[in-house]
């Protein structure tokens, strides 16, 4: 066994065989203007320090107010927690980078960086499509809705959309640990994703790439279309209600609408489009795994007068709890 280096490429080369084994990517970040990275960096920590704490108060304002125990905020409170996870795998690696001339990455980094972001970005989609039953049960069928919706069957759907991402981000890991990679090691984006290991594998890939699509690109738009046609119906439901009735509807769907819109779309033009090179993947995927997660339970909140209530008694009770 021995050690090779190439095109910025160092590995070792197995025995006699064609490839080598790669030990660490190159990062080309998001650019390579000084500047352009600091003003980026300022505006994402900048983004972190008002939109993180407000996802962490959305959780312990649900947990600690007994008047938000429905279901709801129970699945709201756990899409926050979702996302905080989410945008925990890519962007500290990332506004680390912006202060290192080399950015690196070692593989299996690279792999776990890779299982996290679609294991928990799956379970979120699955998350989204448990919230639109819960509302479609709630809006269509009131009557029943203690029956279909109880305590024990929200941790059910909870539990299964845990489940359902981490198999979703296993079968994944496990394609791309398999790719025969050869060099040279530079991804240009600023995380590692499925799509760009396969424009480095040796030979060709095009039943792994099948694979990584119907396991990636087909779930995100079945689920996608499940929640469009969930919301067509709720949407028709408004038109055989009362005035008052149709605004609590509204405002109820039209947040759900929202994250449904601003979460699926990057989804889908980065991975609904196979075997295609996707020219701004980077502006996609900046808001695809930075922005618009933290900002979905944000979304929510903003709609609902009972928990935007409930938030400002903790603050207050905090604040006073201070100046005591």
């Amino acid at each position: 066994m021995i050690t090779v280096c190439f095109s910025g490429f160092c590995g070792e080369e197995m025995d006699h065989e064609n490839y080598t084994v790669v030990t660490e990517f190159v990062l080309l970040g998001l650019s390579q203007n000084h500047e352009i990275q600091m003003i980026v960096f300022f505006f994402f920590l900048l983004f972190y320090m008002i939109i993180l704490p407000g996802n962490i108060l959305i959780i312990l304002t649900i947990w600690g107010d007994s008047q938000l125990g429905s279901p709801m905020y129970f699945f709201l409170a756990n899409l926050a927690f979702l996302d905080i996870c989410y945008c925990s795998v890519t962007p500290p690696k990332m506004l680390a980078d912006f202060f290192s001339h080399h950015k690196t990455i070692s593989y299996s980094a690279c792999m776990a960086q890779l299982f996290f972001l679609h294991f928990l970005g799956a379970a979120e989609a699955f998350l989204l499509l448990v919230m639109a039953y819960d509302r479609y049960i709630a809006i269509c069928k009131p009557l029943h809705y203690n029956r279909f919706v109880n305590r024990g069957v929200c941790h059910v759907l909870v539990g299964a959309t845990w489940g359902g991402g981490f198999i979703h981000g296993i079968i994944l890991f496990a394609l791309s640990i398999h790719l025969p990679l050869c060099g040279p090691n530079i991804l240009d984006n600023f995380f590692c994703d499925v799509h760009q290991l396969v424009k480095l594998a040796c030979t060709n890939t095009y039943i792994v790439e099948i694979l990584m699509f119907l396991n990636n690109g087909v779930v995100i738009i079945m689920c996608f279309t499940l929640l469009l046609i969930s919301y067509a119906v709720l949407l028709l439901k408004l038109q055989t209600q009362s005035f008052r009735a149709n605004n609590k509807v509204a405002s109820t769907c039209v947040p759900h609408i929202i994250v449904v819109l601003v979460m699926y779309g990057p989804a889908i033009y980065i991975y609904g489009l196979p075997f295609q090179a996707v020219p701004k993947e980077k502006i996609v995927a900046v808001f695809h795994t930075v922005i618009f997660p933290l900002t979905n339970p944000m979304i929510y909140t903003f709609h609902n007068k009972e928990i935007k209530g409930s938030m400002w008694k903790l603050v207050s009770k905090y604040i006073l709890w201070i100046r005591k």
